[in-house]
Formats: structure tokens, sequence, C-alpha cells
């Protein structure tokens, strides 16, 4: 699994010229789902997110979660985290999860976070979408395997 976490003012997500999500304060959130990907790794994932102190406190400090700043969450999904450009010029995604089972995976993720975060919100699983998002900082986190080791 990979997450590009970028701390934002605001975000949005438009498919075929409608907004299917969109957020004030808080995460956008890139979800890439590969192969080997379980409920129990998409749980350690959405645990560090979540409780990521990334928020500005009174003295400037990044001391404060999403729930300190009562932050909203903007999901994503997006295999092309998983592009491998190692030969050539034209990306493999073969470690990316198969469709079903990412789908079904990012699902369960975003039910997830519903019990954590007040307010998520989603782009449209497989959709060609256009994501807008003012990142504060700019602050961007990239969580992945090595996160955990």
């Amino acid at each position: 699994m990979k997450l590009v976490i970028q701390k934002v003012s605001s975000a949005s997500v438009e498919v075929e010229g409608s907004c299917v999500g969109k957020i004030g304060k808080g995460f956008l959130v890139l979800v890439g789902i590969g192969k080997e990907d379980t409920r129990e790794v998409a749980d350690q994932f959405i645990k560090k997110m979540v409780n990521l102190r990334i928020f500005a406190d009174e003295n400037g400090k990044t001391n404060l979660s999403l729930a300190d700043v009562n932050g909203e969450v903007l999901l994503v999904s997006q295999f092309t985290l998983y592009a491998n450009c190692k030969k050539g010029n034209r990306p493999s995604f073969f470690d990316a999860g198969e469709p079903d089972k990412a789908q079904a995976l990012y699902e369960y993720m975003v039910e997830k976070v519903k019990e954590r975060v007040p307010v998520v919100q989603t782009g449209t699983f497989g959709a060609m979408m256009k994501v807008s998002l003012i990142n504060e900082g700019p602050f961007t986190i990239i969580l992945d395997e090595n996160t955990f080791q």
C-alpha cells in the first residue's frame, strides 16, 4: 500500500464535469493498493494516517492531528502510485492490485476512515478524475511499506 497525504486547506474531485467529493481543511489522500495488501495492512496505514500530527499548534509546531483541528479527508484511489519505470519509458503497473480486489479494499478503507473522521469524501474508483487542491506548506507525506519497517 502507498498513501500520498497532502495537507490541504481545500480539495475536490470532479468526474465527467460533476464534483463527486469536496473537503475543506484536512488531508487529500491518494491511495495506491498493491497486489499483496490486506485489511490488516489497510488498518495499519489508516491508524498512522489519521494520527499524523502535521497541523500547527499555537506555537507554530506541527503537533496537531486531524481530530485536533476538526480536519476532513478526501480519499482518491490511484493505482499509478505503483508505476514501475525501471525498463523503458512506458510504466508497468504489475505490482498494483487487481481492480476488483483493490476496489473492495479501497471501499473498506473509506468505511474505516469514516469511523474515525467525521467528514470523509471520495473520488470514484476507476474513473478518470480531475483533482484540485490547495496544499498548505506545501506539506506532503508518503506512507509505504518502508514506513513500518
